[in-house]
């Protein structure tokens, strides 16, 4: 059985406080986009991750699939898999990849072995992977908020405009974004924001770790910069990642920008 694994973006993303877990509170969009890796699961002597495709670090045996395979066996008579999985989502990027692909996992093991999961439930099982692991099972844009892992519907379709996504050949670690993070409840939230004009987004909708990231990053503030010269509506950095995503009316092509960078068009 075969599942497409789509990517998401984050439009606009405000750190409001520290908590005393360690963890930040932020305010965000997540709305998916048409950037995919593919999953596969058949039946196996024993349970494996075989991964192809993008590099993704670490041990294909602690891969995030592996554990949403064990996290739902816990509770059912799951026999052995074997998941390929094809990684095109860059990595390491603030599109939730990873994520992504646990939650359609779960969907995909619930189906394959008729497990009558509900979305809640799955959501409850997402939820132990990852905060914004759950977004992935209903699929459909949201505001988050608390760390990302607190959802309420928001009314939003960008689906006549063309989107193009640019991951810069670096990687931005969780910590080197956060590490110039001043939380401050921002003026506007997010979700008060979006009903604007997309126009008016340039200018009102902020990600805060552009800041820290495109400091130690020029590239990729130079990205964000390019979409605009051609032409974006609005362009942003995605989460605390490295990609950076452009908003255009028309179809579009970056050739200047496909040297140094991976494009994805048309997502």
């Amino acid at each position: 059985m075969l599942a497409f694994a789509n990517a998401k973006i984050n439009l606009g993303l405000n750190v409001i406080e520290k908590r005393p877990d360690g963890y930040h509170n932020l305010e965000t969009i997540f709305y998916p986009v048409k950037l995919y890796d593919v999953i596969e699961i058949t039946d196996a002597v024993e349970t494996s991750c075989v991964i192809k495709g993008v590099d993704v670090p670490g041990d294909a045996t602690d891969n995030i699939c592996i554990k949403a395979y064990q996290l739902l066996k816990k509770d059912f008579n799951l026999p052995p898999q074997q998941i390929t999985l094809l990684k095109n989502i860059p990595v390491g990027a603030g599109l939730g990849g990873g994520s992504s692909d646990a939650a359609f996992l779960i969907k995909l093991l619930n189906q394959k072995f008729e497990l009558g999961l509900t979305d809640n439930q799955m959501e409850v099982y997402a939820g132990q992977l990852g905060a914004d692991c759950p977004f992935f099972i209903r699929n459909e844009p949201v505001f988050a908020e608390g760390i990302g892992d607190e959802f309420s519907a928001v009314d939003l379709d960008l689906s006549n405009y063309f989107m193009v996504l640019v991951k810069p050949e670096v990687h931005v670690s969780t910590a080197d974004a956060y590490s110039g993070i001043k939380p401050i409840i921002p003026s506007s939230s997010v979700k008060d924001l979006i009903p604007l004009p997309l126009k008016d987004w340039k200018l009102n909708l902020k990600n805060d770790f552009e800041a820290t990231v495109f400091s130690k990053y020029p590239e990729i503030e130079r990205v964000k910069t390019e979409l605009y010269h051609a032409g974006a509506i609005y362009a942003a950095m995605s989460g605390s990642g490295s990609c950076v995503f452009g908003i255009f009316e028309e179809e579009t092509k970056l050739s200047g920008l496909e040297k140094d960078n991976k494009v994805f068009y048309n997502v």
